[in-house]
């Protein structure tokens, strides 16, 4: 039913590599939709599409701790080898999914005039993605429930089927939106209902995909979806992992904000840098989610020489491939500025400041496999607590660089402090964790003959 998957150099880059390219896919959808209602030729309509798929993302990215929570504790689950467990915590994690995406689409009206307020767009822009909004949002139950079953997947050792999964659902959604933007002349509406559509499918696919790996989670009792401590467990690590991404987003949105105080060729250029990170993050993620599933199991087996050679290996990894990712970013980072954008101004300022960005990925890389360790031995109580020191200290740094006049220099040094504190202090914690995680080490073996996972639980 699961895979049990050795702690070795192979296994992590099996694990790894193919979510990566299912990272490298979700730009493409993007990018896809732009150009379907680009050709269309009326800009309101095209800044509506890029604007509903920004609050979109911010929306359902809040609630990605669903995959991340669901990948740990399955994972956990695989490694004692409780494939009972591993169904009770996908039927927990859909029955959350369905619970919060239904309280969105009931919810549809004051979010989208929060959200409409916030964007301070123009009516003509607004018209346009109140038709896409109110669409699309019917399809956040279906996302929602995609999250867990990717969670269930890749806590499995399943990344293969993971990719499966992320580039079924892409494709249709392209192949929809073209059908009906294009094809049926329906615009924005169609290309929400396109995503719906798609979600619905993904939703529908990924039960069948897990349903031939022998996991029935509709079968699961419900007294055991609603076994108090169970529930308390993985709704804690959900808010821990949530607080988390929302300290991380937070803290990403005030980088924006601030280099767009200081001018529109700043702004551009800074945009041009970023997507040299966000590039580099598609690799770094790839390793992390490796080191859930490795770990995750590890610690469900309660294996500890089997844990700490999972993390060595995910921390070799996503170094080297974060300390490559740099030095071709460094090699080359002048020609993708000059490839992504003509304007001179912009060329030179990103210039200025392509070493820092070059370099993130390789000071990211720590932070990165850190958490996907972190979210598999689920300690996430201390990534959430490593997390808001690490933004209270980048927030220190950029009032530091404010006052002394760093401008752009300052807002870069500040976010590398960011990656910097965050590994590093994670880096300082691990061996206390682990210490604790494996005292006293055991089988996960419960009085009734199953696994009882909260002994290798929440930061224990």
């Amino acid at each position: 039913m699961s895979h049990q998957a050795p702690a070795t150099s192979r296994s992590v880059l099996a694990l790894a590599l193919p979510m990566t390219l299912a990272h490298v896919t979700t730009p493409l959808l993007g990018l896809v939709g732009a150009t379907v209602i680009g050709r269309l030729g009326d800009a309101a309509l095209l800044g509506a599409m890029a604007l509903g798929a920004v609050i979109f993302d911010a929306i359902f990215w809040s609630f990605g701790s669903l995959r991340m929570a669901t990948a740990g504790l399955t994972a956990q689950a695989v490694g004692a080898r409780d494939n009972a467990e591993v169904d009770r915590t996908l039927a927990r994690a859909l029955a959350a999914a369905c619970l919060v995406g239904l309280v969105m689409v009931l919810a549809q009206v004051p979010l989208a005039s929060a959200a409409f307020r916030l964007s301070g767009a123009s009516p003509e822009v607004i018209a346009g993605l109140s038709t896409y909004f109110h669409i699309r949002i019917f399809a956040a139950p279906f996302t929602l429930a995609n999250y867990s079953i990717l969670g269930s997947v890749l806590g499995r050792g399943r990344t293969d089927l993971g990719l499966l999964i992320q580039v079924a659902i892409n494709l249709v959604n392209i192949a929809l939106t073209l059908l009906l933007v294009l094809g049926a002349d329906m615009s924005v509406a169609g290309a929400g209902l396109a995503t719906l559509i798609a979600e619905a499918a993904g939703t529908g696919f990924g039960l069948l995909v897990l349903a031939r790996l022998g996991s029935h989670p509709f079968r699961v009792p419900l007294a055991a979806v609603r076994d108090p401590l169970a529930l308390a467990r993985m709704l804690s690590v959900n808010a821990d992992v949530m607080i988390r991404t929302l300290l991380l987003v937070a803290s990403i949105v005030i980088f924006s904000v601030l280099g767009a105080r200081s001018g529109d060729v700043t702004l551009a250029a800074n945009a041009v840098l970023w997507n040299l990170f966000l590039v580099g993050g598609f690799f770094l993620d790839g390793f992390a989610t490796a080191a859930e599933t490795l770990c995750g199991q590890a610690v469900g087996a309660r294996d500890e020489a089997r844990f700490r050679r999972a993390v060595a290996l995910s921390l070799a990894w996503c170094l080297a491939f974060g300390g490559a990712i740099s030095g071709v970013f460094l090699i080359g980072g002048d020609h993708f500025i000059d490839t992504v954008t003509t304007n001179s101004e912009v060329r030179e300022m990103a210039r200025q400041f392509l070493v820092p960005a070059a370099l993130a990925p390789l000071i990211a890389a720590l932070p990165f496999a850190f958490d996907g360790i972190y979210i598999g031995a689920t300690w996430t109580r201390a990534m959430r607590n490593l997390m808001l020191a690490a933004t209270l200290a980048y927030g220190a740094v950029l009032l530091a660089g404010q006052g002394a006049g760093w401008g752009n220099g300052g807002l870069w040094f500040a976010f590398l402090g960011l990656l910097g504190a965050r590994g590093l202090g994670q880096a300082l914690a691990y061996p206390g964790l682990v210490r604790r995680t494996f005292a006293g080490s055991r089988p996960l073996v419960a009085a009734g003959g199953g696994a009882d996972l909260r002994l290798g639980g929440h930061d224990a």
